[in-house]
């Protein structure tokens, strides 16, 4: 009996493990990858350290999709953090957990996954070329026949599509994707950058560069309407600022600064104190230290670098005395500390962006097998599809559920799924 033949485009997350998994199930499999080596934008995941999922419960772990996230429950149901984490180990890969939930190698090292993933594909049998550009999609009676490769024409059984976003263009991840899948009739939802640090209006942050803050909560006030908020870290840039909070926040940011909203984050500075136990605090240190300048006595609430602004958007003099400062001024300085709000002017380009929003519809993909709607034998996985997460691994887990899920299904063929 031949094996059937499975084309995976792109060596990313998702195409190593529709790869392996394909392989696995008795395909023959080939990855055409782009660039000079596979899993490049692995390696610079999580900050070099690849997060590769999270071990939060499946409904918290789809609620961090937005209304998206159902599409995946399929998939998650088949390989979700529990079996990614088993097969990483039983690849000989040490894990551990950290804060939040988040899983990371424990070496610290995202090369490492990426060497794990290549020794397995290499035990499967799986060939990969590089270098590889992929311009056509070849089809016949409304199914996927093969690929035209650097004009080469490559037949096949099926096609899995995996090529990434549009974001960290320098690993790959320029949008052909959207490209090869638009040509064989897919609708493409506008793409745009996620996880994405946010410009903002004036030089209100530049002094601040390089400050980051922690435990700090943030809300979204979208046209003076209070909305999502985010508890955690957040730094600040020349630009603006980013951080997790920010970059978790920024997809709805970027979606509402496309419709022309007004786009502003109000940062609660002390979280843990209400304004009552606030004010307490404030008369407390005024008093204690009611001869020296309230930027002296501000040390004791706030990083230096956030002094300067403080005072200036507070309208309180830098050589105030603590005793000095008026009950009307100490109740601005309360309210600031609360509520320092930022007007958003902008966001980075997509070369900043963690991930990209938008891709292929997820109404023309069959969730629960990964296999286009449009196109027989074509399908896809990962960030090509309409898919966005937030920090945390959730994307990594998303891209190596739907690639375990794709291969699987590209393997067995329309009858065995």
């Amino acid at each position: 009996m031949n094996k059937r033949k499975v084309i995976v485009i792109g060596g990313g997350a998702a195409g190593l493990m529709a790869a392996g998994q394909a392989a696995a199930a008795g395909a023959d499999v080939l990855i055409l990858e782009k660039m000079k080596r596979p899993g490049r934008k692995i390696c610079i995941t999580g900050k070099g350290r690849c997060n590769i999922t999270n071990i939060a419960e499946t409904k918290e772990f789809i609620d961090h999709f937005g209304k998206n996230g159902r599409f995946l429950r399929q998939a998650f149901s088949r390989f979700f953090a529990p079996e990614l984490m088993a097969f990483f180990e039983q690849q000989g890969l040490e894990l551990v957990s950290e804060r939040g939930g988040r899983v990371f190698p424990a070496s610290g090292k995202a090369p490492d996954v990426v060497k794990v993933l290549q020794q397995w594909l290499q035990k499967c049998g799986v060939q990969i070329k590089t270098e590889a550009r992929v311009e056509l999609l070849l089809t016949a009676n409304g199914q996927v026949s093969g690929v035209l490769c650097d004009n080469e024409a490559l037949g096949c059984d099926a096609v899995i599509l995996a090529t990434g976003g549009a974001s960290y263009a320098a690993t790959g991840s320029t949008g052909d994707g959207y490209r090869l899948a638009a040509a064989v009739g897919h609708t493409i939802v506008p793409i745009r950058p996620a996880l994405v640090p946010l410009e903002v209006a004036g030089d209100l942050t530049a002094p601040m560069d390089g400050l980051d803050l922690r435990n700090i909560n943030v809300r979204l006030i979208t046209n003076g309407k209070r909305g999502r908020q985010a508890f955690g870290e957040m730094s600040f840039t020349k630009f603006g600022v980013t951080g997790p909070v920010i970059l978790t926040l920024s997809g709805e940011v970027v979606d509402g600064l496309r419709r022309g909203d007004s786009m502003v984050l109000s940062i609660d500075l002390k979280p843990a104190l209400d304004e009552q136990k606030l004010d307490a605090r404030l008369l407390r240190d005024l008093e204690s230290r009611s001869k020296e300048k309230i930027s002296s006595v501000l040390r004791g609430l706030l990083p230096r670098e956030m002094i300067p602004a403080c005072l200036k958007l507070t309208d309180i003099p830098e050589d105030r005395l603590g005793g000095q400062v008026t009950a009307t001024e100490r109740k601005r300085l309360k309210s600031w500390l609360k509520d320092f709000r930022l007007t958003i002017s902008g966001h980075r380009p997509f070369p900043e962006a963690i991930i990209t929003a938008g891709g292929v519809d997820l109404q023309e993909v069959d969730p629960r097998t990964m296999e286009s709607r449009k196109a027989r034998r074509l399908y896809l996985a990962g960030e090509v599809l309409d898919i966005q997460g937030d920090t945390g691994g959730y994307n990594l887990q998303a891209a190596f559920s739907t690639g375990w899920l794709a291969g699987h299904a590209a393997a067995l063929g329309p009858d065995k799924k």
